[in-house]
């Protein structure tokens, strides 16, 4: 296990960067001209930016990027 200590202002902009890479992500899922072996990748990484999203983000927030369950996840 790993520690990581930061201040406010970079809890702020790591919430930000991964935010804006979650969003790039969902965009990019329902993309219809994207292969489904690189989606499964894409969602994979997905899961791992959540999980780190998770640690730096509200509760509130959180939800608004939970990962949907669909039949070909």
């Amino acid at each position: 296990m790993l520690g990581l200590l930061i201040n406010e202002m970079e809890q702020k902009e790591i919430e930000y960067l991964l935010k804006r890479e979650l969003d790039e992500l969902l965009m990019d899922l329902e993309d219809h001209r994207i292969d489904n072996m690189v989606k499964q990748a894409m969602r994979e990484r997905y899961q791992a930016l959540f999980q780190l999203f998770r640690r730096v983000a509200t509760e509130q927030e959180c939800i608004k990027y939970m990962p949907r369950r669909s039949d070909h996840q």
